[in-house]
């Protein structure tokens, strides 16, 4: 076959009709994959399915008309301040803002050490494009935030997996796993942590343990990107003391305003050593010159004029009466699986009877107008089909009973197909085969 597309025009090497220019890729680009939750998404999101996928924040309970008025305030006042280019860094009142942020999960920070960021999934990249080379080990949770790990990916980084229980991640599996690394000469750069009401699996990483988690991690030389857009959003007592608070030069810590104001504005911060600073300074001017003034302006605004501190306590309450909602359906519907119950955030981590595979399950799902996210999307290496995760933060609390009603009908069905079956395998391909499952959103 020669070079020639059907267009008349000269294409790369290694064409194909589908795609004239799949030769010319960079090789990291060969490497990306559509993510399992947003390949859901459309499906997802109409109106006769109940979506336990993603994880959107219920924004209904923000003073909307009240924000309506100060965004058009400061359109009227600033206008050509909030409409023009701003600084690569981000806004420095917007930086004093997020000091006072941190400062709740006892973080000593300074407006400098900021990089204000296009949410945190924006930071997470930054870091992953100064510090990893390909071939470079990245060491996460098992199971990772999926954005993160199609991050890692993206940059050709491996990722070692290191399991989590009830109390997060285990200081010894953790020290096993760098010990075994450096043993067979691969080279480590990052430890990839969600210590606060996990995504997914909804634990927290306790007290105890994190000081013995910064003390591996300095001993093998690794720095510890925090990741922590649910710290806030603990249902009960003041939230534990960030890793970055007892360490300011080994810890990175990922900050967004998704979770505790609004997504949309797109918004997020990473905290950072002098140096580290300037380098994400500079990747992120290469990338997009600078954050939106508008979205960081119109946050500053925000946290000006109303009780931010309050709007997140009502969140708080907000996000415990669905989760109370959602367990004690799990309970009713679904008594032959196990899953935690998170003190936080927004995920129930499930696992399903033996036998089970939520990713072969997920169509069937569907198709009785229930969605989640399975398992697999959480694993660099697509483990974890036992397993699968379910958002309580969008739907009301009547919603979430139906959904999961709905999808304890389905497993219900699984089960029996399996004893009518024997195996999964056994199972009409028709029922199980689906090239592209899956809804992401945070």
């Amino acid at each position: 076959m020669d070079d020639k597309l059907s267009t008349g025009r000269p294409g790369p090497t290694g064409g194909t009709r589908l795609d004239p220019w799949f030769g010319a890729y960079a090789q990291r680009a060969h490497g990306m994959r559509a993510s399992e939750i947003r390949a859901l998404f459309a499906v997802a999101n109409r109106p006769e399915v109940v979506s336990l996928a993603g994880g959107m924040p219920y924004l209904d309970g923000l003073p909307l008309d009240s924000i309506a008025d100060t965004i058009q305030r400061l359109v009227a006042t600033r206008g050509t301040t909030v409409l023009q280019y701003g600084s690569g860094q981000g806004d420095e009142t917007l930086r004093e803002h997020i000091v006072d942020v941190v400062a709740m999960e006892g973080i000593d920070a300074h407006p400098d050490d900021v990089v204000v960021t296009t949410g945190s999934q924006q930071a997470l990249d930054l870091v992953a494009r100064i510090f990893v080379d390909p071939g470079d080990v990245v060491v996460a949770e098992a199971p990772s935030y999926v954005g993160a790990l199609g991050v890692f990916r993206s940059y050709q980084a491996e990722v070692e997996h290191v399991p989590l229980d009830a109390d997060g991640l285990v200081p010894e599996a953790l020290e096993a796993t760098l010990e075994r690394l450096a043993r067979e000469g691969r080279r480590v750069k990052l430890l990839y942590t969600v210590p606060n009401f996990h995504n997914p699996a909804g634990v927290t990483l306790s007290a105890e343990r994190r000081p013995k988690i910064l003390e591996i991690a300095r001993r093998y030389g690794v720095l510890v990107v925090e990741d922590n857009p649910y710290g806030l959003l603990g249902f009960s007592g003041d939230p534990l003391p960030a890793l970055r608070a007892s360490d300011e030069e080994g810890v990175l810590y990922l900050g967004s305003f998704s979770k505790t104001f609004a997504p949309g504005y797109r918004v997020g911060w990473v905290i950072a050593p002098h140096a580290v600073r300037e380098k994400l300074v500079l990747a992120s001017e290469s990338s997009i010159l600078c954050p939106s003034n508008a979205s960081q302006l119109a946050i500053s605004a925000y946290m000006e004029s109303a009780d931010w501190r309050g709007q997140i306590k009502s969140f708080r309450e907000l996000y415990r009466e669905r989760r109370d909602a959602m367990t004690t359906a799990l309970t009713e519907h679904m008594p032959d699986s196990s899953w935690n119950t998170p003190d936080g955030g927004f995920y129930v981590w499930v696992k399903l009877p033996p036998g089970l595979d939520a990713r072969a399950m997920l169509p069937r799902a569907v198709t009785s107008r229930v969605a989640y996210v399975p398992g697999t999307a959480f694993f660099a290496d697509g483990t974890g089909a036992d397993h699968l995760r379910l958002s309580y933060c969008f739907p009301t609390p009547e919603r979430i009973r139906e959904g999961v009603r709905r999808l304890g009908s389905v497993i219900g069905d699984e089960r029996d197909l399996a004893d009518l079956f024997g195996t999964d395998a056994d199972v009409d391909p028709d029922l199980r085969d689906v090239d592209n499952p899956g809804p992401d959103l945070a």
